[in-house]
């Protein structure tokens, strides 16, 4: 049952995209950018954390888990060490993601031959 409970999670995410993409002229960037935001508020406000109980990977997978993982380590090291916390918690809880984008897409630059569209 577990799985079923991400891929419904992780499947109404991206049909939520999808729909985004295809009915208004907001670009994929800035659909992807909007769901980090809208990962971070809804974190932030503890909403999130709901849906991550009940979808598991379905919900800390996508670009919202990624908001989500920011919003709680800000929380996190805000407790911990008070303001200064909201300055390097999210770094410090997001660092893992961040690290594995910049290696596995320089590996992807130097494995395949990027092209400009034109």
């Amino acid at each position: 049952m577990e799985y079923v409970r991400a891929f419904l999670v992780g499947g109404i995410l991206c049909l939520i995209g999808q729909i985004l993409i295809d009915k208004t002229k907001i670009t994929p960037a800035r659909i992807l950018v909007s769901y980090v935001v809208a990962g971070v508020i809804l974190g932030g406000l503890g909403i999130y954390e709901h849906i991550v109980q009940w979808g598991g990977a379905g919900a800390t997978v996508p670009l919202t888990g990624f908001g989500y993982n920011l919003a709680k380590g800000v929380k996190e090291a805000v407790r911990e060490d008070g303001i200064w916390g909201a300055f390097m918690g999210g770094l410090k809880s997001g660092s893992g993601g961040i690290a594995a984008a910049i290696v596995f897409g320089y590996l992807a630059a130097l494995l395949f031959d990027p092209k400009d569209k034109s």
